[in-house]
């Protein structure tokens, strides 16, 4: 399945079958009953989500939307816990998946408890180009998504960005 950049995969509340990201790049937000949506998660290529239903299913914890243009393999569910239990060896891959998920969001918390503003948005580019890298962080996301995904205001975003093109 392929996505164009805006559009939605699944919506948060929802249940449905599971998805590999082959190519592109998804931000997983929370809706809030306000209508109000914070980006709480970047999906990168190779990754199967939704992460918290890989083991058992659960309903979306928030609604997929392509960042950029991709391409989705459909999972369906049926098959995919069916396959695992005929096959109890895939929970180890599941589990290095997991793990490599959580060492990735490990380095979020750390940019988040960053004291200073800069030092957020620098550790956010330095893990935006381990993870995302050609993009660059102002290509795929907003200057309101960056100030959501290090809990800074979007003037505080803009004007950090504006000081270093500057320099």
């Amino acid at each position: 399945m392929n996505l164009h950049k805006g559009e939605t995969l699944f919506l948060q509340g929802q249940s449905g079958p599971l998805f590999r990201l082959r190519s592109g790049l998804l931000k997983i937000v929370r809706v809030h009953p306000d209508g109000s949506q914070i980006l709480v998660n970047i999906i990168v290529p190779d990754e199967i989500i939704p992460h918290h239903s890989l083991i058992s299913p659960n309903p979306y914890f928030g609604t997929a939307i392509a960042l950029v243009a991709s391409e989705v393999d459909i999972i369906p569910s049926a098959s995919w816990y069916e396959e695992l239990e005929r096959h109890p060896d895939r929970y180890r891959s599941i589990a290095l998946q997991l793990q490599d998920k959580l060492r990735m969001m490990q380095q979020r918390i750390d940019q988040l408890t960053a004291i200073a503003p800069a030092d957020k948005l620098h550790k956010l580019e330095a893990w935006f180009e381990h993870y995302i890298s050609p993009a660059k962080l102002t290509e795929v996301l907003t200057q309101d998504e960056i100030g959501q995904f290090l809990g800074l205001r979007r003037e505080t975003i803009n004007r950090l960005l504006r000081s270093k093109k500057e320099r």
